[in-house]
């Protein structure tokens, strides 16, 4: 059975707390499971998830600060160490490919398992999956950095009252959504007649990154978007100077957006309560908010379904 949800490996900007490991994301997203950031300890942290190294398909670094990047020693020997069967894909910033290297690298170990390394080299990439596609966009950090979303296509929901009315069932309903159109008793009818699009679901993964176009790139129409929330609205100077972005300004972007479930995280250690987080956020956001908690699961909300017109 396909599963769409979030796992939330870390939450601590720059560095751990006793409450908060370094960053770290898990998707789960039908056959495809995408590691986001793994930070330090998130090697550690899957334990406690279920998902195993061998699950994994895909990792995907925003960039090289080490809050985002110091766990890919131990996951990258983890695929060895488990003998991994298929291979997975790396993205990551172009310009970091020496750190990559790096990483990669940080010890002696017998290299078995297969990396795919694609970095990103191009605002606006985008990465051809089996369940949709992957899209990196350029963030504003001191440092090169890219946000992540993946979308999936629409689709079509059939409307079997409409179906019927036109005498059209079995094989001839999946040829009719495949060619668009159909010939039935003399007269065509087409695909609009009978169905209405069933909306493709968005993930969208904004990390360490100001203001800026690409973030609203990444959010638009988001069903899930995870976004950094670094500081409050007391330090935003701070966080504009830093490529960071507070709690109201992340909100405000999904409203402009039009996203529907946002999860914040990133939270730097000056702050013990994660609810003026929420409060923060509420007052520009009336859509469902989560405070990100490491081991969190988030679910991908149900998809969208536009009206019969």
């Amino acid at each position: 059975m396909s599963m769409r949800e979030l796992v939330v490996l870390g939450t601590a900007s720059q560095t751990p707390t006793r409450l908060r490991n370094h960053n770290g994301y898990l998707l789960r997203w039908d056959d495809e499971v995408i590691l986001f950031d793994p930070g330090e300890g998130s090697q550690r942290q899957l334990l406690h998830t279920g998902v195993t190294a061998t699950d994994l398909t895909r990792i995907c670094v925003t960039h090289f600060h080490g809050d985002h990047c110091l766990g890919l020693p131990g996951t990258i020997q983890r695929l060895s160490l488990d003998r991994v069967p298929h291979p997975v894909a790396v993205h990551f910033p172009a310009g970091g490919a020496e750190y990559f290297a790096r990483l990669r690298h940080a010890s002696s170990f017998h290299e078995t398992a297969e990396l795919a390394v694609e970095p990103i080299i191009a605002d606006g990439q985008r990465i051809a999956l089996g369940v949709g596609t992957l899209e990196a966009r350029r963030l504003r950090h001191p440092i090169e950095t890219y946000g992540y979303r993946l979308v999936e296509p629409d689709g079509y929901r059939v409307l079997p009252e409409r179906l019927s009315a036109y005498g059209i069932g079995g094989p001839a309903v999946g040829e009719l959504l495949r060619v668009g159109q159909l010939d039935v008793g003399g007269r065509r009818v087409t695909r609009d007649e009978v169905s209405v699009v069933r909306p493709g679901q968005r993930f969208a993964f904004v990390m360490d990154t100001g203001l800026c176009d690409g973030v609203y790139a990444l959010a638009e129409h988001a069903d899930l978007l995870v976004i950094e929330s670094t500081f409050l609205a007391s330090e935003a100077a701070l966080a504009a100077e830093v490529g960071h972005l507070t709690a109201g300004q992340a909100a405000r972007v999904a409203t402009e957006s039009g996203v529907r479930t946002l999860v914040l995280t990133h939270f730097s250690q000056r702050y013990a309560d994660p609810r003026r987080f929420h409060d923060e956020a509420r007052e520009h956001f009336t859509g469902e908010l989560v405070v990100a908690e490491d081991l969190a699961v988030v679910p991908v909300p149900p998809r969208r379904v536009a009206s019969p017109g």
